[in-house]
C-alpha cells in the first residue's frame, strides 16, 4: 500500500467494517441485460447495501484471479463494486481491500492499452485503453463517508474496468474492434 496516495478512511477500511458475512453470489454473464444498463445510485448506508458489498467481497475472494466485481456483475443494478489488486502480479500501487458506492472519476490520464478479463465474460480478454494514472472520488459503505483515491497502473485499471460495469459497459465496449479480442487461454 502507499499511503501517500489513499485518503485515509480508505487506509483504514477493511471488510471487517462491514457488519455482516458476506455469501458468494452467482455471476452473470453476457449477454445478461443487467450487464448492459446504468446501475442505479445507492444509499451507502442502507442495511441492503452493506449486505451486497459483504457478498460482493465474498464472491471476489472465492474466485481466483479476480480483482474486482462490481454489483451489476451478480445482477443487482446498482453502483457498487469492490477491488482489491494487492496479491495481483501485475500490481504496483494498491490499497487492499475497499468498496466503493457511486464512483466517479475526477482525474485520469496517461493512457496505455493493456489486456483484460472478466469474469461476465470468461471465454475472451481483450486489449482496453485506459488511464494509468486515476483519481476516483466516492462512498464507503456502511458509513457513508466520501473518500478519493489516487493511483496508478494496475489498481487504476481495476478501477476503470468496475467503474465500467456500473456505466453499463463491459471491457468489449472499449476495445478497437474485432482484433483486439482474443480467446481466453489461461482459466484461473
Amino acid at each position: 500500500m502507499n499511503p501517500g496516495l489513499v485518503d485515509d478512511a480508505v487506509g483504514r477500511w477493511t471488510e471487517g467494517a462491514l457488519p455482516t458475512q458476506g455469501s458468494v453470489l452467482p455471476v452473470v454473464r453476457a449477454p445478461d441485460p443487467v450487464l448492459s444498463r446504468p446501475a442505479v445510485p445507492v444509499d451507502p448506508r442502507a442495511e441492503e447495501l452493506v449486505r451486497l458489498a459483504a457478498d460482493l467481497v465474498a464472491t471476489m475472494r472465492t474466485s481466483p484471479g479476480c480483482v474486482g466485481l462490481a454489483a451489476p456483475q451478480v445482477g443487482v443494478p446498482w453502483q457498487v463494486f469492490c477491488v482489491d489488486v494487492s496479491a495481483h502480479p501485475r500490481a504496483r500501487t494498491h490499497h487492499g481491500t475497499f468498496v466503493l458506492c457511486n464512483a466517479v472519476v475526477e482525474e485520469a490520464s496517461r493512457n496505455e492499452r493493456a489486456r483484460e478479463g472478466c469474469m461476465s465474460v470468461p471465454d475472451l480478454t481483450g486489449d482496453v485503453k485506459r488511464a494509468t494514472r486515476l483519481t476516483v472520488s466516492g462512498l464507503l459503505p456502511g458509513s457513508g463517508e466520501e473518500v478519493t483515491i489516487t493511483t496508478d497502473a494496475f489498481e487504476a485499471r481495476a478501477l476503470q474496468h468496475e467503474i465500467d460495469h456500473c456505466a453499463g459497459l463491459l471491457f468489449l465496449d472499449r476495445v478497437a474492434g474485432a482484433h483486439a479480442v482474443h480467446p481466453r487461454k489461461t482459466y484461473l
